[in-house]
């Protein structure tokens, strides 16, 4: 597997790169899924931080969230994505794994999605870039102020976005 793709479980701790936010162009009120370590290095624009230690699975979620869940776990971002469908509100980046049973049972219901151009590159704990993954993401937005963002950064090239209307691509 690639250096970023460590086996599942292997490691968790990565940072989203800046480019992503500066693309999205929006500031959020919580971000549910922050690592412990390695802050010095966060870029993610947000009000409050849920971390490791918080359960950002079981704390309380308000306001506009952004979630980069831990990766590890061949299915490991699906209570993260239930969470994050429920609370309808946010941007998700996920492994773009569109050939796996959850991607197609949360993506119908997103609001809109972005496919960033090429495989991003996620920061390590100590703020070097990682190494090419194996795949790229997708930012899943949940909720209108999600729609704007992802449609923003579409417009700047940073990706392909797709309108989900009545879970169908519009």
């Amino acid at each position: 597997m690639k250096p970023h793709h460590a086996a599942p479980g292997q490691s968790d701790e990565w940072f989203t790169p800046p480019e992503i936010f500066e693309a999205l162009g929006v500031t959020f009120d919580l971000d549910v899924a922050q690592p412990e370590t390695g802050r010095a290095f966060l870029s993610v624009p947000c009000r409050r931080f849920l971390t490791v230690s918080d359960n950002g699975l079981t704390a309380p979620w308000d306001g506009f969230v952004w979630m980069n869940p831990p990766f590890g776990g061949r299915n490991g971002v699906v209570p993260w994505l239930r969470r994050f469908m429920d609370h309808a509100n946010g941007i998700a980046c996920v492994n773009a794994l569109t050939s796996s049973g959850w991607f197609h049972d949360f993506a119908p219901h997103a609001d809109a999605l972005l496919f960033p151009r090429g495989k991003t590159k996620f920061l390590r704990p100590d703020g070097t870039r990682g190494n090419s993954p194996g795949n790229g993401v997708v930012l899943i937005g949940a909720g209108m102020q999600a729609v704007e963002a992802l449609a923003d950064a579409h417009r700047k090239g940073f990706g392909l976005n797709t309108m989900i209307v009545d879970g169908n691509a519009a």
